[in-house]
Formats: structure tokens, sequence, C-alpha cells
């Protein structure tokens, strides 16, 4: 399985000031443990999760939210993974049309920021990074959802 979604029910914490939508978070890497603990701790967080492998994977689940009505409100990028990068997933996913969502880039590399600033990323969170930290960035950029993502022109 290439990507997966979590629902579980919602707390306060991570409603969407006007509705009673969750938060949708998607989380990209390629290193299952990584993802898996960043996406039960969202959960946990009572945010909406989908996790996917690598980059193609990820477009693919954007394209099935996209058919459910759905969009993610951030998206947490692992920059180095097979089959696409992030790089290449950032590039595509800023090609269409529509709201994007905030990126925040997660990487062990010593200039996360740098890379962070090539994708156009909100934020950078440099593995290995803390819970708190973790729940801080992910909170800022999807706080009033429908605020967090930025439209661009068909």
């Amino acid at each position: 399985m290439q990507a997966q979604q979590t629902n579980r029910a919602a707390a306060p914490g991570a409603l969407d000031a006007g509705t009673s939508r969750r938060a949708l978070v998607l989380v990209v890497d390629d290193d299952a443990a990584i993802r898996g603990t960043v996406a039960d701790i969202l959960e946990l967080e009572d945010y909406a999760v989908t996790q996917a492998m690598h980059g193609e994977a990820a477009l693919a689940a954007l394209d099935e939210l996209a058919e459910r009505g759905a969009a993610p409100d951030a998206i947490l990028l692992d920059m180095r993974m097979p089959v696409m990068d992030g790089w290449e997933f950032a590039r595509r996913y800023h090609e269409r049309s529509g709201a994007h969502a905030p990126i925040v880039v997660m990487t062990a590399a010593r200039d996360a920021g740098q890379w962070g600033g090539e994708v156009g990323a909100a934020a950078t969170l440099g593995k290995p990074f803390g819970l708190e930290e973790l729940l801080a960035v992910v909170e800022r950029l999807t706080s009033g959802n429908s605020g967090s993502r930025t439209a661009r022109a068909a």
C-alpha cells in the first residue's frame, strides 16, 4: 500500500475554527518507522493523516483526496526518497492549479533551511525533531485551515 489515510474521532485541538472538519496532514517519508510515528503522534492530537512513502505516492494520494473533495492543510515532506524525491514532488505539486498546502521539509541534512527554500517550504524540521517542535509547526500551519493554503491560478 502506497498511500494510507487514518480517521479518528475529532477533538477540539485539531478542528478548523469555522467547521467541525479536522485538519488533514499528508506525511511523505520513505522511512516507514518515521512516517508511522509522525502519523501516530498527529492522530493522537486528533489530526486526520494521510501517509505516502515517496513523492509519486504522495501525488496519487492528493488525487485520491481531491476525488473526495478534500485536500491537505499541511504536507510534511522528506527530501531524499526513492522513486520521486521531495524536490520533484514539490515542483509537480506547485505546478498543479488550485490551492496549495504549506510544505514542511523534514530532513537530517545540515542544509535543511536551504532545501526548504528550494521547494518554497513554510518551515523545516531537522531530524531528529522533538514532539513539541512537530506539533508546534503543524498547529501553526493548520490553525484556521482555510487560510493555510495558498491559491495558484489555473
